[in-house]
C-alpha cells in the first residue's frame, strides 16, 4: 500500500497509508466526533474545502450505499481515518470507502493516530493542512501552507446554479441553497411542501415574486460574512414572510438582524451535541457541523432573542425574532446523520406559516367588511 503524509501548518506531520485518489490536497483540517454516518458526513456540502478527520476508530465497515448521500458530489478536500475497512459487510453496501473516494477523486489517509490529531486541533484550533508524498520535506510544505490562503467562495461552489422545483400540494416554500443537505428536502417533501430551490445569490425581489408561504435558509460552508448579497436579501424579506434558518442560514439571519458572528476555535462537528431550550428546559441531542457561531453579547441591541444554547460551551444555538415570524437554529434538525430529537422544528415552521396565512386572510376579510 502506498504511503502519504498529512502536514499541518504548525509542522505537525502524520505518515500513514494512502486511500482514495493520488492527488495532493489542501484544506482546513477539522474533526467530527460521530460514531456512524460517515457517508452523510463525506457528502455534506458544509465541509466544502475541508480535510475531515473522523474520530471513530474504524470507518467504512458498512460500505457505501445509494440511499445515504447528502449531495450528488462530495466537496471535501480529504479524509483522515484511523482504520479504513476494506471489506465492508452490510446488505445495502455497494462499494468500499476506498473505491468511492477514488471514483470521486478525493484523497485520504489511514493508519495514523487520529486521537493525537484531534488533541492538536482542540488545543491549537483548526489549521490548514496538506496531503503530500512522503518525500517532500515538512519545512517545504509548511512554507507553502503559510503562503496559501483558504478559499472564501465555498458557497458559490456548492449552491445550485439555477432554480428548480420539487412539486408538492402543500405549503409553498422557497429554499435558499447555501450548500443544502438533501435531508432538508426530504423533511419538506415528507410534509408535502411545494419547494422551489433557488441559488444563494437570489435577490429579495426574486424571492417575493415567487409568492411563497415561507422561506427556508439552508446550511452551508464557510464564514457567513463571505456570502455576498445574503444579508441584503434577508433584510428585504424579514417581516414580510415567515423564515426558518438552519446552520449557516442561522448565522446569516443573525447578521441581517444586526448581530455578529465569529470563528470558533475548533467548531462543533458531530452527532452528539446537547442543546438546551431556555423556555422549556428540555435538552436535545443534535447533529452539528459549523466553525462559526453567533456572538451572544451582540444580540443585546437587536430584535433577536436567544432561545437555545449549547451545554458544552454555552454558545448560541437558537434565535427568534421579537416581532416577526422568523427563527433559526445552529444545528441540523434533519439530522442525517444523528438523532432526530429536533425534527419537530419543521412542523413548527409549517405551523407558523399556517398561522400567518390565517392572519392574512382575516385581515383581508376585515378590509372587505
Amino acid at each position: 500500500m502506498k504511503t502519504r503524509q498529512l502536514v499541518l501548518e504548525d509542522g505537525t506531520t502524520f505518515i500513514g497509508n494512502a486511500i482514495g485518489s493520488d492527488e495532493e490536497s489542501f484544506g482546513e483540517v477539522v474533526f467530527n466526533t460521530g460514531m456512524t454516518g460517515y457517508q452523510e458526513i463525506i457528502s455534506d456540502p458544509s465541509y466544502c474545502g475541508q480535510i475531515v478527520t473522523l474520530t471513530y476508530p474504524m470507518i467504512g465497515n458498512y460500505g457505501i450505499n445509494r440511499e445515504d448521500f447528502e449531495s450528488i458530489d462530495p466537496s471535501i478536500n480529504g479524509l483522515v481515518v484511523r482504520e479504513a475497512c476494506s471489506a465492508p459487510s452490510n446488505f445495502r453496501s455497494q462499494e468500499s470507502l476506498d473505491t468511492f473516494l477514488k471514483a470521486k477523486n478525493i484523497p485520504g489517509i489511514s493508519g495514523i493516530d487520529t486521537r493525537k490529531l484531534t488533541k492538536v486541533l482542540r488545543k491549537h484550533g483548526t489549521m490548514k493542512g496538506m496531503f503530500t508524498a512522503v518525500d517532500r520535506s515538512a519545512e517545504e510544505v509548511v512554507a507553502e501552507l503559510q503562503d496559501r490562503p483558504l478559499r472564501k467562495d465555498q458557497v458559490s461552489m456548492v449552491s445550485t446554479i439555477k432554480p428548480y422545483v420539487v412539486p408538492g400540494r402543500g405549503e409553498r416554500i422557497v429554499l435558499v441553497d447555501y450548500g443544502m443537505k438533501h435531508g432538508i428536502l426530504r423533511e419538506l417533501t415528507k410534509r408535502n411542501c411545494h419547494i422551489t430551490v433557488v441559488p444563494y445569490n437570489t435577490s429579495a425581489e426574486e424571492i417575493l415574486h415567487l409568492n411563497p408561504d415561507g422561506v427556508m435558509l439552508s446550511n452551508g460552508p464557510g464564514d457567513p460574512k463571505d456570502v455576498k448579497g445574503a444579508i441584503e436579501m434577508l433584510k428585504g424579506i424579514i417581516g414580510k414572510i415567515p423564515i426558518f434558518g438552519i446552520c449557516l442560514g442561522h448565522q446569516l439571519f443573525a447578521l441581517a438582524c444586526g448581530a455578529d458572528t465569529s470563528k470558533m476555535k475548533f467548531g462543533h462537528r458531530g452527532s452528539n451535541h446537547p442543546v438546551k431550550d431556555h423556555a422549556t428546559g428540555r435538552v436535545y441531542m443534535t447533529s452539528q457541523n459549523h466553525g462559526y457561531a453567533v456572538d451572544e453579547t451582540s444580540l443585546q441591541s437587536t430584535p433577536l432573542i436567544s432561545t437555545q444554547y449549547a451545554l458544552n460551551d454555552g454558545s448560541v444555538e437558537g434565535l427568534k425574532h421579537k416581532e416577526y415570524d422568523a427563527f433559526s437554529v445552529q444545528y441540523h434538525p434533519e439530522s442525517a446523520p444523528g438523532p432526530e430529537d429536533s425534527n419537530n422544528l419543521f412542523d413548527e415552521f409549517l405551523n407558523m406559516i399556517q398561522t400567518n396565512i390565517r392572519r392574512e386572510r382575516e385581515a383581508c376579510r376585515s378590509v372587505q367588511i
